[in-house]
């Protein structure tokens, strides 16, 4: 009976062994790749990488998008694993300005490993020249993102070469590009059609002229960066508002003195689905054009910074408060003529406001009382800044029985971080 039983058990065991099959013999790699593509996390997608070498072949085949601080060692690593990248960020810390990020042999190396890329991100790569771009616009011709913000090396000539090879070029961001000038725009605006977005901040060199190329050929601007750009003045930003009309949706204008009224009422007249306008520092935007803007772009307009606007007074505020319905931060910090006034007769009509932050620093006219007002018709408040308003004390509000909804953080003395929605 035994030998019986050991006979039984032998033959399952063997049948079990003949029938077991391995699942890498089963499901060829297309198979594989669709598994993968059904996993939702990066955790998950790493893990089937795990399994074995050719598991993780497929993984590293298939992955579109890689963050990494890579010398040129390294980069032919990731060259070999990930053949079919789309995004790739090489970006330093500005905090780490003792390490100069990719070099220019680097970049010749990614225009011929990455030949899909679409993005590539080398902020603060401080060592880059005119020569690295030139191999960018030679073999990069997908490139849709570029950002190489505070590489200060770079001049138009590099610049122009990436325009040129790079004609569906999307976003590119110049932050700090000190050298570059007016006739890289003209190189982008006549190569580059489909540009949506361009960051020139403390570009000094650009001027009005600049913008009035660019948008010659460049019509689908949905985002301008000119901050601290001192040399743009009201016949630029009428130029953008005018030729990019319908796409234009952040302009920033922080610091640029030159610009007036005469900018924020082209805005007013063209750019109706304006979302996002910093003209803090533009002394010269006065309560004139700003009522205008306010009624034009009153369903659109969700961000508005203007501190240090110090022509702006109670009356185009509350003609931003009570036609913006949409409006989620403003900033009218140095404002100095401002009063509780501006939050008076807002809830005549029964609507509440949105705003979840706000800005009144410096705002020496503003009092608890004005504040109060401004919660009575506000509950998604989530940051309020009343730092140098003398007359808004956390003891006076206190004193106030002022009820502030309980995410919102109160900076009475910058003691708390400020949220950037408004940078």
């Amino acid at each position: 009976m035994a030998s019986s039983s050991s006979s039984s058990s032998s033959s399952s065991s063997s049948s079990s062994s003949s029938s077991s099959v391995c699942i890498n013999d089963s499901l060829r790699d297309d198979e594989l790749r669709a598994i993968l593509s059904r996993l939702e996390t990066a955790k998950e997608k790493e893990v089937f990488g795990l399994v074995c070498k050719r598991w993780l072949r497929l993984q590293s085949s298939e992955r579109r998008k890689l963050c990494a601080r890579a010398g040129p060692h390294m980069l032919r690593k990731v060259a070999a694993r990930f053949s079919r990248l789309h995004e790739l960020d090489l970006s330093q810390s500005a905090s780490r300005s003792f390490y100069p990020g990719v070099t220019d042999s680097d970049l010749s190396f990614i225009a011929n490993a990455f030949p899909c890329l679409r993005l590539l991100n080398l902020q603060n790569c401080k060592s880059i020249t005119d020569t690295g771009m030139a191999a960018i616009g030679c073999g990069l011709s997908s490139l849709q993102f570029l950002d190489v913000s505070y590489c200060r090396k770079l001049t138009d000539k590099g610049l122009s070469a990436v325009a040129e090879g790079c004609c569906d070029l999307r976003s590119l961001h110049l932050s700090g590009c000190r050298s570059v000038t007016d006739a890289v725009l003209r190189t982008f605006s006549k190569s580059c059609h489909n540009l949506e977005a361009l960051g020139l901040q403390g570009c000094t060199n650009i001027t009005d002229s600049g913008l009035i190329l660019l948008v010659a050929g460049c019509q689908k601007i949905k985002y301008l960066d000119v901050n601290k750009c001192s040399n743009v003045g009201d016949e630029g930003i009428s130029s953008v508002s005018q030729a990019c009309s319908y796409s234009l949706k952040t302009l920033k204008l922080l610091d640029c003195y030159k610009i007036g009224d005469e900018s924020v009422l082209s805005l007013a007249k063209f750019c109706k689905n304006l979302e996002t306008l910093i003209i803090g520092g533009c002394r010269d935007v006065s309560d004139l054009s700003i009522n205008l803007l306010a009624t034009a772009c009153g369903q659109s307009l969700k961000n508005l910074r203007m501190d240090w606007c110090v022509n702006v007074s109670d009356s185009s505020l509350n003609c931003i408060l009570s036609h913006c319905r949409n409006l989620e931060a403003l900033d009218i910090g140095c404002c100095e003529e401002v009063t509780d006034a501006a939050f008076q007769g807002l809830g005549n009509d029964g609507f509440e406001l949105i705003l979840k932050v706000l800005k009144v620093s410096n705002c020496p006219k503003i009092t608890v009382a004005g504040i109060g007002l401004l919660l009575d018709l506000c509950n998604s408040l989530e940051y309020l800044d009343v730092r140098s308003c003398p007359n808004v004390t956390k003891a006076g509000c206190d004193e106030a029985g002022l009820q502030f909804p309980g995410y919102c953080k109160v900076n009475f003395s910058g003691n708390i971080t400020e949220p950037d929605i408004l940078l």
